[in-house]
């Protein structure tokens, strides 16, 4: 397949509606060309631009959305103070080729009288489904439109939000929903801090404050991989020394498997190590993967 995008690097054409975005990727399709799709909220950064670049490796023309969805945050959220920087993200896309960006206004996405709910079970328990009630069912019932509305061959979601790639990876086989989900691989900064659009509230003190995060979680995955077998205590250690560097409020630090997210007892499979924690008034989320060792 080509990697030549339609785009140049000053500019890339918006859509606003469901018909523009469908009649122009049906005429990519009508040309014989694999669609791929970037689902964001805007306030991009490089991780969200990896995306793209990721996208681009499994597709001819790439759409992305920019939807900040009202259904996935609770009510004490920060949906009204969600960085919205529409005129900049999209010079950020035009960086790396983007074909077009789909930016639907909410009347778009749920017009008067919408009523339906796309809920998801298993993968969605506990983590951030017992601390953000609704969440998971707001990110589905968002996700389920955006592809039914970009047709695409394949959607890249980040790593970073783990327990929401497999809960759109269970959606579409659920659903029959012919998009292919792919992982993006987490793309952190310098100094190791996951990229998020919320790392923006953190102050610089702060920001010292999160580092912690990341550097516990690779401390954990060493030892683990090492072949730690007591996981209740390597869990311990990590929530001690994430309050030890200044992170009080931990809302869950666990061990899950990487394709179910059951809780792991004994580490014979892959795994994954998460983490939500709240620095300051942000919420931040971390995962990694740990490798079962050698017996």
């Amino acid at each position: 397949m080509t990697k030549k995008a339609e785009t140049d690097t000053t500019t890339v054409p918006q859509v606003e509606t469901v018909a523009a975005l469908r009649d122009r990727v049906a005429t990519w399709r009508n040309a014989g060309l694999r669609i791929g799709f970037v689902p964001t909220m805007g306030a991009l950064h490089q991780g969200h631009l990896s995306l793209v670049d990721y996208a681009r490796d499994h597709a001819d023309r790439v759409v992305v959305s920019i939807f900040v969805n009202p259904k996935q945050f609770g009510p004490s959220e920060d949906f009204d103070r969600y960085p919205r920087q529409l005129a900049e993200d999209r010079a950020k896309l035009a960086t790396v080729g983007t074909d077009l960006l789909y930016a639907p206004s909410v009347a778009e996405m749920y017009p008067e009288g919408f009523s339906t709910t796309v809920s998801v079970a298993g993968v969605t328990e506990g983590l951030c489904g017992a601390s953000r009630p609704g969440h998971f069912d707001g990110v589905a019932t968002v996700v389920t439109k955006l592809l039914l509305q970009a047709q695409a061959d394949v959607a890249v979601f980040g790593e970073k939000d783990y327990q929401q790639y497999l809960t759109l990876k269970r959606l579409v086989q659920d659903l029959d929903i012919p998009t292919r989900i792919l992982p993006g691989p987490t793309v952190r900064d310098a100094d190791g801090l996951a990229m998020s659009s919320r790392n923006a509230y953190l102050s610089a003190p702060e920001r010292e404050i999160a580092l912690a995060l990341p550097r516990t979680l690779t401390r954990m995955v060493e030892v683990l991989e090492a072949g730690q077998d007591d996981i209740d205590a390597v869990l311990r250690q990590g929530r001690a020394a994430l309050q030890e560097a200044g992170i009080t409020q931990v809302e869950y630090l666990e061990l899950r498997d990487a394709e179910t997210l059951r809780p792991v007892t004994r580490l014979t499979a892959p795994a994954r190590v998460l983490a939500a924690v709240r620095v300051g008034q942000t919420r931040l989320i971390d995962n990694m993967a740990v490798t079962p060792p050698r017996r």
